[in-house]
């Protein structure tokens, strides 16, 4: 006969799919199946030595899961029997089973197929839903920032939007913005703004005939794109920035080369950053799920902002003849600004200029370095 703790372990699986507040009846069913008291099972150990029991043709994530929700959630790589194996990997009677972490993980979409038993598969799922109403709510205070500039009521809107687009939720429309199969400036071309007869503010579908002028309005502009915009080309999140609201980080004035990410403020947009930003460290710890990756697209006709701090012996009259020299005529970059300071033989400043890249840049820090006067040139953060 089975050992009681076999029930026992059954039931305590079947209670935490029950206790899961995103399952749905069909999502429990399945879960529920897949709890089957009468599988065969197979015995597989810690680097501890305990013993744990998991139904036949289970695999290194289910055991994972079995640990703790949380070593599941984190699972990057699992060591079986001293050797590296796939997720995927089914146990075998005996085998010893070293889980490995990292606090950046999380599940995805694929896990699903990666796992047998109803409490990974259920824990799984409700991850990724917490995942995708997080990311939803990013895109929520986007939309609200759009539709409070519009003065429309926002609930009534989002409504319209969600029917418009034949999602099942207020939550959906900002997950499938997340995602990128739909853009803020999409939507918005196919909606305009009406006044009622009491002075209220309401969006209304562009008409059928309307709708074509609108879309074939913003094709001269792509067909002119080589008439620059003032703005560098960058990717954020894969997809072109112009499709983003975005603007440069004063804090670390990115210049083309750098690493960079993009950043979601509450009520400013996107925000792009340089890799080593001061604030960079405090945005990934504690705001993560705001940042995303970007990168640029190469292009010569953008020019940069970057601020250096020059310091230097002052001998006398013509430093700062020298140093502008060297920067228009030598280098031929346009100076934005020029402040230099100098005490007792001493002198310190800040110069903005205007480049196109970090190659550029690191250029002119070398060749003001080169001057005899000059003791240290460093680009300012």
């Amino acid at each position: 006969s089975r050992h009681p703790d076999v029930y026992e372990r059954w039931l305590d699986s079947v209670r935490e799919i029950l206790e899961n507040p995103n399952s749905d009846a069909v999502e429990f069913l399945g879960d529920f199946r897949s709890n089957n008291l009468f599988n065969e099972e197979v015995f597989v150990y810690t680097p501890q030595g305990d013993m744990r029991i998991l139904p036949k043709g289970a695999t290194a994530l289910d055991f994972a899961f079995g640990i703790h929700t949380d070593v599941g959630y984190h699972c990057s790589a699992i060591k079986v029997n001293n050797k590296m194996v796939p997720m995927g990997y089914k146990l075998r009677n005996g085998d010893q089973v070293y889980i490995i972490t990292n606090k950046n993980q999380k599940p995805s979409e694929d896990w699903l197929k990666t796992v047998v038993t109803g409490k990974a598969r259920s824990k799984i799922r409700s991850a990724m839903k917490e995942e995708q109403r997080r990311k939803g709510e990013i895109w929520r205070e986007a939309m609200e920032r759009k539709l409070n500039a519009l003065k429309v009521d926002f609930e009534k809107s989002v409504d319209l939007l969600v029917k418009h687009y034949g999602k099942d939720s207020h939550g959906d429309l900002y997950y499938a913005i997340a995602t990128g199969e739909l853009t803020i400036p999409e939507i918005f071309k196919s909606f305009k703004v009406e006044l009622g007869k009491d002075g209220s503010r309401y969006l209304v579908e562009v008409e059928e005939e309307k709708e074509e002028k609108v879309a074939v309005e913003p094709k001269p502009r792509k067909a002119r794109k080589p008439k620059f915009t003032g703005k560098p080309r960058l990717l954020i999140n894969g997809e072109p920035a112009e499709r983003f609201n975005y603007t440069f980080a004063s804090c670390c004035n990115p210049v083309q080369g750098d690493d960079i990410f993009a950043y979601l403020t509450a009520n400013a947009g996107l925000k792009i950053h340089r890799a080593n930003c001061p604030n960079a460290t405090n945005l990934m710890a504690n705001y993560g799920y705001r940042v995303m990756k970007a990168e640029w697209i190469s292009t010569t006709d953008t020019t940069f902002v970057a601020d250096l701090r020059i310091t230097g012996i002052d001998d006398g009259p013509g430093v700062i003849e020298r140093l502008t020299n060297k920067i228009s005529t030598m280098l031929g970059l346009n100076i934005r600004s020029f402040n230099i300071a100098g005490n007792e033989g001493y002198f310190e400043g800040k110069v903005s200029l205007l480049v196109r890249n970090t190659d550029q840049l690191n250029l002119a820090i070398r060749a003001l370095k080169n001057l005899d006067s000059v003791s240290t040139v460093t680009r300012v953060d």
